[in-house]
């Protein structure tokens, strides 16, 4: 047997990512075991994954989390986050280890200089470049996201009219400049002749109940009304799933979903664009703008005062591809 440790501490989206090299290494590796360690708040994306056999959590006890590490006895350890705070644990841990290259200083080239040396590679592939040392090879089955039978949405039993389909729209992201205005979103989903249930976290509700204000009876406001697993469970039923740049952004591709997503100050030379989605999935963009990218995660205001990574985006160009 051999007992691999991944290591990805966050974010949702990065942590789905990592799913084809979970499962590679089970199912390409004889005897593999798979243990994952994260941050709790994140441990739910893992615990119904049936390549998995044990969710290790770090919740800031330190001494106590590499006690618990070292007690395991692991063969091989992998990097997927590759900070300090996983370097201190493989510098604990006397195990051979790969590290994930994150490529930071070509990021900082795209960013800050808008020189792209960025590779033409997806995050996804450049994970699994990790598990060479194995043979392991790139199955092309893309992401897995296990959605336990208690989390399953059924649409029957919502007090809302949603047998006839729906488009899901991803509202939230962790950076307002990720986000499109709320009167951009409620133009798109004005021009919409479906029904629209809106998806985000509780700090996306405010911004949902003002879409349904303006729209009426087609917007279900999902908003804080689901957890993580019951949201996946609504995109996997949804027609058609548009999306931020975020974590739902990658449930919907490991649905094989057609996606229909948008960027703002992030761009899609990044690798993190939606890894083998469904037939028809849409990237949506402003080219040429001189200040984009201006981060690799975002801010909570534009930098330049104009948004126009977001303002100038092309509604038609959605509406047509839905």
């Amino acid at each position: 047997m051999i007992k691999f440790l991944i290591i990805r501490f966050s974010s949702i989206g990065d942590i789905v990512l990592t799913t084809p090299v979970v499962r590679c290494l089970k199912e390409q590796v004889e005897e593999a075991e798979i243990h994952f360690l994260t941050k709790k708040q994140y441990s739910g994306i893992l615990e119904n994954n049936p390549y998995i056999t044990k969710v290790h959590t770090f919740e800031g006890e330190y001494p106590i989390l590499i006690r618990d590490l070292k007690d395991e006895f692991f063969d091989h350890i992998i990097d997927l986050h590759h900070n300090l705070r996983s370097y201190r644990i493989k510098n604990k841990l006397p195990v051979y280890a790969q590290s994930f290259n994150k490529l930071n200083f070509e990021k900082w080239l795209l960013v800050n200089l808008k020189i792209n040396r960025l590779p033409s590679i997806h995050i996804v592939k450049r994970y699994l470049e990790t598990t060479r040392f194995f043979d392991v090879q790139n199955d092309n089955k893309g992401l897995d996201f296990f959605i336990p039978p208690k989390d399953e949405i059924c649409l029957a039993d919502i007090r809302f009219d949603l047998a006839d389909g729906y488009i899901l729209f991803a509202i939230g992201a962790q950076h307002s400049t990720k986000k499109l205005p709320v009167e951009k979103i409620i133009s798109i989903c004005r021009k919409i002749n479906k029904t629209i249930v809106l998806s985000g976290g509780n700090e996306d509700r405010k911004v949902a109940e003002q879409v349904k204000l303006e729209l009426g009876d087609k917007i279900f406001n999902a908003c804080g009304g689901f957890n993580l697993n019951q949201s996946a469970s609504l995109v996997k039923q949804a027609d058609v799933v548009i999306t931020h740049d975020t974590g739902l952004m990658h449930i919907a591709a490991a649905f094989r979903k057609k996606i229909i997503s948008v960027w703002g100050n992030t761009v899609p030379e990044f690798g993190m664009t939606p890894y083998l989605p469904g037939k028809g999935s849409l990237i949506v963009e402003v080219k040429g703008l001189k200040c984009r990218p201006c981060s690799k995660i975002g801010f909570s205001a534009c930098p330049k005062k104009h948004f126009n990574c977001m303002n100038l985006i092309d509604e038609q160009q959605i509406i047509d591809n839905i």
